[in-house]
């Protein structure tokens, strides 16, 4: 047996691949919005409605496009066990996978080195498919796995735990990519409006609206350290953070007790270097 074993997700009939020859695009001049010819050299007839197979489609834009797309979005069947009206989203994990496998790795090679993949998925495959994406564009390729919240409304009828949240995977083609930061408006720069030697920064509220029935962790002693004052909340609403973020902030200097610090109660400093760092 070898001392050196490949790492990867293994599924039924992942060996088997799908025969795919060279595709052309045909255009239907009744569906198309475009002018009839380039009035100048800059005109651009870049945009392009598919309507078939992906795979098919995916296929017939290589021979143009390869290495020269810098962003792909694509939101798969999430596999949930559903019929849907154009597509059965109820397949095998394992056909799924496949399905999956062959789109990724030609969408790999449209990529240029510069762009990036963007994936919609729920919890259905969302794991699955983090480990082959691993696999297609390199682990080292995984840029983030953005959580987003879908529902807001309490939810009961589930039998176990309420999905609540899905899943933007991100992955880039090599490490050209970098990210475009979108640049901080004027509107937003007005909320930093205190400044000290550590330079810019914004506060915010340091309770929130939770009872001590709730959150019992969340209520305790603060000492204003400029007057000697012993801060306890009312018991409806409690601290936003614990105890031992309270201290960690103590320490690293984030506490707030107003301009001449003689404030009731403390806010939280948020510094515009540190939030525009994490973007």
């Amino acid at each position: 047996m070898s001392g050196k074993q490949k790492l990867e997700l293994t599924w039924t009939g992942k060996d088997k691949r799908p025969k795919l020859e060279p595709r052309i695009l045909l255009e239907d001049p009744a569906l198309s919005y475009h002018a009839r010819q380039r009035v100048s050299d800059n005109d651009s007839f870049d945009n392009r409605l598919i309507f078939g197979d992906n795979l098919l489609a995916l296929k017939a834009l290589e021979q143009a496009f390869s290495g020269k797309v810098k962003c792909v979005f694509i939101d798969p069947p999430y596999n949930t066990g559903s019929a849907f009206t154009h597509y059965d989203d109820g397949l095998e994990h394992s056909i799924w996978l496949g399905l999956m496998r062959d789109r990724l790795e030609i969408i790999k090679r449209l990529l240029s080195e510069d762009g990036s993949l963007w994936i919609t998925i729920d919890d259905n495959e969302a794991h699955y498919l983090k480990v082959l994406c691993d696999e297609v564009f390199g682990r080292g390729n995984f840029v983030a796995n953005v959580v987003w919240q879908k529902k807001y409304a309490v939810a009961n009828d589930h039998k176990t735990i309420a999905p609540m949240h899905d899943h933007l995977l991100i992955y880039r083609k090599s490490e050209k990519w970098e990210r475009n930061l979108i640049p901080r408006t004027k509107e937003k720069d007005r909320q930093y409006k205190f400044e000290d030697e550590r330079g810019v920064f914004r506060t915010s509220d340091y309770t929130c609206s939770k009872s001590y029935e709730e959150r019992p962790n969340l209520y305790y002693l603060v000492t204003q350290p400029n007057t000697g004052e012993k801060i306890w909340l009312s018991k409806t609403r409690v601290w936003a953070y614990s105890q031992e973020e309270h201290l960690r902030h103590v320490t690293e200097g984030f506490i707030y007790w107003g301009k001449d610090g003689s404030g009731k109660i403390p806010l939280i400093c948020k510094s515009m270097w540190l939030e525009q760092t994490i973007g």
